[in-house]
Parts: C-alpha cells; structure tokens; sequence
C-alpha cells in the first residue's frame, strides 16, 4: 500500500489499456490485503487455489488483468495518525480502484467493519464512505444482522448483488498448546479464569472490564487480560484500574502464534464485552480453541449464538456487569462437549466455494443460490474439524 500514491502519477494509463476478457476457466483475482496478522484472508485464499488464481496486491500488480479486486478492511486507511498522509492514501487507494474498474474489473468488499474503529478524522471518514461505497460491485457480509445494517447505513448496498458468508474457524492455523500460562500468570490450577485476549483498544470496553470485575464477590476467580493495548493512555488506565485487586493479571505483551493456544489453555471462559462488536475474529478463535465466550448481543453475536448454541456462545444485553461476569463463570463450569462441533458454514472450504461462486455471480450476472445463507445449514452442525 505504501507505493500506492504513486498510482496519482499514473492516470493517464487509464486511457490506454483495454478491459478484462470474461473467462469462467480460471478467475484472476487481486487480494488487497493478504499480510495481516489475522490469518484470515490467508485461509480464505489458500482454501480457493488453484482453482481460482489469487494474487497479492503491490502496485505494480494494476498493469495486470484481474476479474475482482477484493478488498478487506479498507476502512484501515483511516486509522493512520497524520490526517495529511491518510487523505493522501485514501486519494491513491481511490485511483487504483478507478484503474481496476475502467480495465473491467470488479470490486469486492468484505465488510468485516461498518466504520473506522478509532474514530481518528471524522470529516475525512465521511468522505471516504461517500466515495468508496459507490466504486463498490459486490459486497459479502460475515453474518445476516450485519448485512441488514449495511444496507441501512449504505442504502446503495441494497442496489448491488450481496451475500452472507460466514467467518470461518481458526483450527488449522495453530498447534496444541505447550506452555503453563497460568504458571506464566502466577494463576491457581483451582481459580476459574475469564480471559480477555487480543488487541486492546478503547470500543473494546477492557477498562469496563477490569472496573466491573473488581466489583465481583468472585473469591476463587481471575480476569486475565492478555494483549497490547494501542496507546500509552489506556495502558495507563487499565493498570490503575487493575492494581488494587490481586484477582487481576496484566500481560501487555504482543503473543507469538505458536504461543496462543497456551493462552486460551489457561481460561475457563472468553470474554469479550465490546461496545461495538459488528462481527469477532476473536469470538470464532476462542471457539476454535474450544473454550465457550461471553459477548454482547449486538451485530453477528446473535447469529453466532444461534449457530454454535448456548452451551458455547452466551450473550446479554447492555453494558458489562459484576453479575453477567459472576454468572458466566458459574455457567462456565457446567457440563459440554470436549471439543465445539463446527457447523459447516464455518469451513474454509466452503467459503471459499460460497465466495467463488459469488465473484462469478458479480462478474457474470448469473444467480449463484449457493452464495445465500441457508438457514438450516447455517444451523447443522457438521462434523469436527
């Protein structure tokens, strides 16, 4: 992305070169971005070769012929600091997709967020909506409530094909867990453990967290928050907050891959207590993980519950408090499975076939029934992975 401005010098090669030839053989798909450290467009794309020929976006890549460009987060743009270099990157991601579009082809939009998490330039954001939203060919939602809030904040998505494919499992990416991270911790083998892990930024509620935790008559109880907070000031907080009770451990730290699974080993229960949460990453990792979760129910939540039942998934309503964190340990411990079964929509294979057949859907004008949500499949449960 950081060579993308340059496209600005470039336009006049919009005249010059021809569109993309239609060919159902083998689609040729531009993925911007695949290097995240989600591993999702990674399992997302593998699961597509070789029957679909998937590329990572540079620049140098536009001079190439491509049936979709498919963009994931795009709203990431905005997240930069300098409201001078975001606008300034905003304005080449624009040209680059006017490139791609006058050329034939297609562009795709994962709607994994409605809006820029940090909120940084508001004007600036407003803007970007406004222009990026009608560049767009297609767009895939992760869950059905979402889709329906697109089309209410985005009226024009309600003009242009979409479908509902779900966020898939994380199984594959990560070994069986090899360290005693309660140990690491200092945490008991008898305490039960509410595990707050990921990223730690300010709609994540974690300073709430941490506030309503402490209010909990829970003597045999431990919140573990693991992850990197994103600015010093929340750092701050939450460890002022955090100090006064020794039920509370801190480990602000960016967790290797190979030691994840050693994390979610420690936890009796995920939770995860976002005041906007419009689809979770984090929810489908601690599912994969076999550890059930505790989240709000807002945005695909819901549907997350309905899906994997209320043995795993439990939600409430509103904000956080001392009495949702005490019953959700309590439920924790009640009997389950072993292992969470996942329902098939959840297999990266089968995204993979739903996205494919709904790139040909928007390319080639064709019904692709097999892109909708069914909802007794959505709610099978399909066999361990």
């Amino acid at each position: 992305m950081r060579s993308l401005f340059a496209m600005e010098q470039n336009e006049k090669l919009f005249h010059r070169l021809g569109p993309v030839s239609g060919s159902k053989d083998q689609l040729r798909v531009l993925a911007w971005p695949t290097e995240t450290t989600n591993p999702y467009t990674s399992l997302l794309y593998s699961n597509m070769r070789p029957a679909v020929r998937v590329e990572d976006f540079s620049a140098g890549k536009l001079l190439g012929k491509y049936s979709v460009w498919h963009v994931h987060w795009p709203e990431s743009l905005l997240n930069i600091r300098n409201p001078v270099h975001a606008a300034a990157k905003i304005k080449a991601f624009f040209a680059a997709l006017d490139y791609l579009k006058l050329r034939g082809s297609k562009i795709i939009w994962t709607m994994h967020n409605l809006s820029a998490h940090e909120k940084l330039h508001p004007s600036l954001e407003t803007w970007f909506w406004r222009q990026f939203i009608p560049r767009v060919d297609g767009a895939i939602s992760l869950s059905c409530a979402a889709l329906s809030k697109a089309k209410d904040q985005f009226p024009r998505i309600g003009d242009i094909p979409t479908a509902v494919i779900r966020h898939g499992h994380y199984r594959s990416e990560y070994s069986e867990p090899k360290i005693d991270c309660r140990r690491r911790l200092g945490i008991s083998s008898e305490s039960k453990v509410l595990l707050f892990f990921g990223a730690i930024r300010e709609y994540k509620n974690v300073d709430l967290l941490v506030r309503q935790f402490r209010a909990t008559s829970a003597a045999d109880g431990t919140l573990a928050i693991v992850g990197c907070p994103n600015s010093a000031s929340l750092a701050d907080r939450i460890a002022k907050d955090a100090s006064s009770d020794p039920r509370i451990r801190l480990l602000f730290e960016f967790v290797k891959a190979d030691e994840v699974p050693s994390y979610f080993a420690t936890a009796n229960v995920v939770v995860l207590p976002y005041r906007e949460i419009l689809n979770s990453g984090a929810a489908l990792l601690a599912l994969s993980f076999n550890r059930p979760i505790l989240v709000p129910r807002t945005g695909s939540m819901g549907e997350l519950a309905d899906d994997f039942g209320d043995s795993w998934v439990r939600t409430y309503a509103g904000e956080i408090s001392p009495e949702i964190l005490e019953n959700a340990l309590d439920w924790a411990e009640q009997p389950r499975p072993r292992v969470t079964r996942m329902p098939e929509p959840y297999d990266w294979q089968y995204i993979a076939r739903q996205t494919t057949n709904f790139y040909e859907r928007v390319i080639f004008g064709e019904t692709a029934t097999s892109s909708a949500p069914d909802p007794l499949l959505t709610r099978s449960v399909g066999s361990s992975l």
